[in-house]
C-alpha cells in the first residue's frame, strides 16, 4: 500500500468516526437523511466498480429492491429481526441474483449492458406490482429490527440504524478499496480501453466483468436492506427505473476516482433533494437537474476528482 493510500484510508476512518460521534447531537431528520444517504452510497460503490470498467448499469434497483424485500419477507415469514443477520441474508440473496444475471450481462457491453440491466429491474417491478401476496403496489411494512438481541426504544432506533449503516459502509468502502488495488480491480481501465489486449494476456474479460456484476449486486442488496429498515416499508417502486436513475445521478456527481466520493456524493444528493423539495416542492426536479448539469460542466469527473487533484498538487510541491 502506498503512503498516499494509507493517508487516505486514515482520513476516511477519522471522518467515519467523527460522523458516528456526532450522531447523538444531530436532529432526528438529519440522522434519518444521512442513514438513507450512506445506505444508497453502497449501491453507488457497486456502480463505481462497474463504471471503472466502462459498464453503465441502469438496473441496480433490481438488487436494491431484492435486498429490501429479503429483509421484509424474512422478518415476516420467519420472525428473524436481527439487523445484522438480515443485512447478511440480503447481501447473499442479491449476490446470488447477480451471479445468475451475470451469466447474461457479462456477454454484453455499452448500451446493450445498460438496457438489459434496466429491463431485468423492470421485470421485477412488474412481478411485484402483480403479486398480491407481496403487497402489490402498496408494499408492506418492515418489522422493527433488533441488534444482537437488543431491541432499542423507538427514539433510539434511528440512531442505532445510523451507527450500523456507518459501520457497514466503512467495511464496504475498505473492501472495495482493497478490490481496486487487486489485479482484478486494476484491470478495469484496460478492459474499458481495449479488452482484446486483456484477452491476449490470458485473462477472461467475461469472468472479470461477471465478478464485477456480482460485487455490485451484493452491495446493492446490502444498501437496500439498510434503507428498508430505516424507512420501515418496502414497495415495488424500489425496483422502478427512477430509483436506478437516482443511483446513476449520484455516481455522476461522485465520480469514479475515489471510494469516499460515493458517500459524499450520496449525502450531497440527499441534502439537495430534501432542501429543494422543502423550499421549492414544484421545482425540485429542476434543481437536481441543474446540479447535475453544473457537475458535468465544471466537474466532469465528479467530486472524487477534487481529491485526486489535491493529492497531485501536494505531490508536485513535495521535494
Amino acid at each position: 500500500m502506498s503512503m498516499a493510500n494509507g493517508r487516505a484510508q486514515l482520513v476516511g476512518g477519522l471522518l467515519f468516526l467523527l460522523a458516528a460521534a456526532a450522531g447523538p447531537a444531530l436532529p432526528d431528520w438529519i440522522v434519518s437523511l444521512a442513514t438513507i444517504a450512506f445506505a444508497n452510497a453502497l449501491v453507488v460503490l457497486g456502480l463505481i466498480v462497474l463504471w471503472r470498467a466502462g459498464l453503465v448499469s441502469f438496473g441496480q434497483a433490481l438488487y436494491y429492491c431484492i435486498g429490501a424485500y429479503v429483509v421484509a419477507l424474512t422478518a415476516r415469514w420467519t420472525g428473524i429481526t436481527d439487523a445484522f443477520l438480515l443485512v447478511l441474508l440480503a447481501g447473499i440473496g442479491a449476490g446470488i441474483t447477480a451471479v445468475l444475471v451475470g451469466f447474461l450481462l457479462a456477454r454484453y457491453r455499452e448500451i446493450f449492458f445498460a438496457m438489459l440491466s434496466l429491463a431485468l429491474s423492470m421485470i421485477l417491478y412488474g412481478v411485484l406490482v402483480k403479486t398480491e401476496s407481496l403487497g402489490s403496489t402498496d408494499g408492506f411494512s418492515v418489522m422493527t429490527p433488533t441488534f444482537l438481541g437488543y431491541a432499542p426504544h423507538r427514539e433510539a432506533l434511528g440512531l442505532a440504524l445510523y451507527w450500523m449503516t456507518l459501520g457497514v459502509g466503512a467495511v464496504g468502502a475498505v473492501l472495495v478499496g482493497v478490490y481496486f488495488r487487486s489485479v482484478a480491480g486494476a484491470l478495469a481501465a484496460p478492459i474499458r480501453d481495449n479488452e482484446i489486449r486483456v484477452e491476449f494476456l490470458g485473462v477472461s474479460v467475461n469472468r472479470v466483468i461477471h465478478a464485477k456484476v456480482t460485487i455490485a449486486g451484493a452491495l446493492g442488496g446490502v444498501g437496500g436492506a439498510l434503507a428498508a429498515m430505516t424507512v420501515g416499508h418496502v414497495d415495488p417502486n424500489m425496483a422502478y427505473w427512477t430509483t436506478s436513475g437516482g443511483f446513476v445521478f449520484v455516481t455522476i456527481l461522485a465520480g469514479t476516482a475515489s471510494v469516499a466520493a460515493a458517500f459524499v456524493g450520496s449525502l450531497v444528493f440527499e441534502g439537495v433533494r430534501s432542501f429543494a423539495y422543502d423550499v421549492m416542492p414544484s421545482l425540485w426536479q429542476m434543481t437536481l437537474g441543474s446540479v447535475l448539469l453544473l457537475t458535468i460542466l465544471f466537474l466532469p469527473d465528479g467530486l472524487g476528482s477534487l481529491v485526486v487533484k489535491l493529492r497531485r498538487r501536494r505531490e508536485t510541491k513535495t521535494p
